[in-house]
């Protein structure tokens, strides 16, 4: 996976706060013509992340200058929960505060707004813009040092505003209690290691897959997958152990013996086993039957099939295996996830009480 060049300096403010840590709560202060992607871009993946494992370990609030609805770029209004001042008189509650915008994006009233920004950075908030976000971040003079991160296609604009500015190429720039990202794309990326930071290594591969993030690639490569416990991708896998996962996947509901998959590549057991444990960390059996239950998993959270029904579609005789073995590797009962991830979106009641037995 490649990402782009990201500076990270760990800063104390006069708060004791670090910028270091991983960043937990988010506020996106909205201006009209926003990015709508850069928005999504920030969001989508640490609502995955909560997703995946069960727990709201991001949180993200919208902020608008003054209350009401915000149009983006794209004409779709999005209600801000805290207006600025608010947010500024509580700044405990943000751990960054990121500025989305057109280049030629102003507060209405500067003085005030560019008070709260400096008084939030002053309280250890982490201040950033977005795209053309970097812009009203500057005329309010709350920069700081940081050079940012400012898209090719807003060089000139900046240059002619603030000729004594200097900007950065690099895509995503982080350092002395700033973030500044230039488009979309890169903000996924800055997501991607915000959740890395918190969660590992594997967590973020596994946001990333979820969103079919782009990877370097060939055009016909195959959709990028997660290697369960390793923090990787299939694709970066030696050629055999891609082969024995095709297998594998091919067999989900009537599994094959690894001897059987060993034999299909033309190895000895114990060679696919020195492989998988060098590759891995783990042997093909463990690594198949994770691989039986991930699939369990995605029809226990996205679909209305009873667990009997899911368990005989991985290979399980009996549903109790099957929960026995989900619990062991996934920490909760199946039937007990499927009340949790409802909980989660705010869904509570809508799966059937069939489906949650």
């Amino acid at each position: 996976m490649v990402f782009p060049t990201v500076k990270h300096v760990a800063t104390q403010t006069q708060t004791g706060r670090s910028t270091e840590t991983a960043l937990r709560s988010w506020g996106f202060l909205l201006f009209p013509g926003f990015p709508m992607a850069c928005l999504t871009s920030a969001v989508e993946p640490l609502r995955a992340a909560n997703e995946i494992t069960g727990r709201p370990d991001f949180a993200w609030t919208l902020v608008g200058e003054k209350p009401g609805p915000v149009r983006s770029s794209a004409a779709v209004r999005f209600d801000a929960d805290l207006t600025l001042a608010q947010a500024a008189e509580v700044p405990a509650r943000l751990d960054a505060l990121i500025c989305l915008s057109p280049p030629d994006a102003r507060f209405a009233d500067p003085r005030r707004g560019g008070a709260a920004l400096r008084l939030l950075a002053r309280h250890g908030v982490t201040l950033g813009g977005f795209s053309g976000g970097v812009f009203p971040l500057m005329r309010a003079q709350a920069m700081g040092a940081h050079r940012p991160s400012v898209h090719w296609c807003y060089e000139a604009a900046w240059a002619g505003e603030f000729p004594d500015a200097a900007t950065s190429r690099a895509a995503i720039e982080r350092a002395a209690g700033r973030i500044t990202v230039s488009g979309a794309g890169a903000v996924f990326d800055l997501m991607l290691r915000v959740i890395e930071e918190r969660g590992g290594r594997a967590l973020m591969t596994e946001v990333a897959c979820w969103f079919q993030h782009p990877f370097v690639r060939d055009e016909n490569a195959p959709q990028a997958t997660p290697v369960a416990s390793a923090g990787g991708t299939e694709a970066m896998l030696p050629r055999p152990l891609r082969e024995a996962l095709r297998l594998m996947a091919s067999h989900i509901e009537d599994p094959l013996a690894i001897a059987d998959v060993a034999r299909e590549l033309g190895l000895s057991e114990r060679t696919l086993e020195r492989a998988f444990k060098a590759a891995i960390g783990e042997t093909p059996l463990r690594y198949y039957r994770r691989m039986r239950l991930e699939r369990g998993r995605q029809r226990v959270l996205y679909s209305t099939d009873t667990v009997t029904e899911i368990a005989r579609s991985v290979g399980y005789s009996t549903s109790t295996d099957f929960a026995r073995h989900y619990a062991e590797a996934f920490g909760v009962h199946p039937a007990d996830e499927r009340r949790r991830l409802a909980g989660l979106r705010g869904l509570a009641g809508s799966v059937p009480p069939a489906a949650l037995g």
